[in-house]
């Protein structure tokens, strides 16, 4: 992980350095996701940490409720709420509001996060999951842009769990009538069956992984005192604070343990939280 960072870092910063005179040269930054991404306002608690430190890096989003990644290539917002969102199949000649979105700027580094579940199921994670990917990257602009997988946590699972999709939902070649995630027994497995799933997705993308997973974890199992979970599945604040911590890091290779923001979080639990970051 520390060399992946060393390497995104050096190639977006190497001509960002300048005399003290002069202004940093813009970073722009995408955050392509869902909830999972966007609870808690968590892209801008990055922005706002960024702002005490790094200000030329500056952070934007596509992310809507429920939405895969394949969905933000496919799917036409009709409605919206709070809470969810309505669509329908594009049409020919028509454009996601993630795809105007990518068309907007040159994009520096993108980030991308898609549902746990949805690479746990090997059929959706290799036919829709690497294919949205692969398309979403063929429509960066910027071609020195540098992608970064969110790598996201377990649910709040009682167990033994197993997740399916229909077939029918992930690819009309498949014959059977559902496609299933292994069966899980603990918390452990689950953990290595989301790690080795994102490592294949990183590896065949060619993509820089995030660590929130693991972290979620280690708070899990060593400081259970604090709840990262709004639902079964969401960050709380106290989550979404630990995930804003880690990608802090990975735009700026600096400690977030040394930043004053602590945005709504008591600054005890806001120091321990920006130390596991790290």
């Amino acid at each position: 992980m520390k060399n992946s960072l060393l390497i995104l870092i050096t190639l977006l910063t190497i001509s960002c350095k300048s005399p003290q005179n002069e202004t940093a040269e813009k970073i722009n930054v995408l955050f392509i996701g869902n909830s999972l991404t966007y609870f808690h306002d968590m892209p801008q608690t990055v922005q706002k940490m960024l702002n005490e430190t790094d200000p030329n890096i500056k952070v934007e989003q596509s992310t809507f409720p429920g939405q895969s990644l394949p969905g933000h290539l496919s799917d036409i917002i009709t409605s919206r709420t709070e809470s969810g969102i309505t669509t329908r199949k594009k049409e020919k000649g028509e454009k996601t509001e993630t795809e105007i979105k990518i068309a907007e700027k040159k994009w520096d580094i993108v980030i991308l996060q898609t549902g746990t579940v949805s690479v746990l199921i090997p059929e959706n994670r290799e036919l829709k999951t690497n294919k949205a990917i692969a398309e979403i990257k063929k429509l960066i602009a910027n071609p020195k842009c540098r992608f970064i997988l969110f790598k996201t946590w377990p649910l709040k699972s009682k167990y033994p769990e197993q997740f399916c999709y229909p077939s029918s939902h992930i690819d009309e070649s498949i014959k059977k009538k559902k496609c299933c995630s292994p069966v899980i027994e603990s918390l452990e497995q689950e953990v290595k069956l989301i790690n080795e799933a994102y490592d294949l997705v990183a590896k065949e993308n060619n993509l820089l992984k995030s660590d929130n997973g693991n972290k979620f974890y280690e708070v899990r199992t060593k400081y259970p005192e604090i709840e990262l979970y709004e639902d079964t599945s969401h960050p709380n604040k106290y989550g979404s604070f630990l995930n804003a911590c880690i990608f802090y890091q990975m735009l700026t290779n600096k400690k977030a343990s040394n930043l004053n923001y602590n945005g709504v979080i008591e600054p005890n639990t806001a120091k321990l939280l920006k130390k596991i970051a790290e």
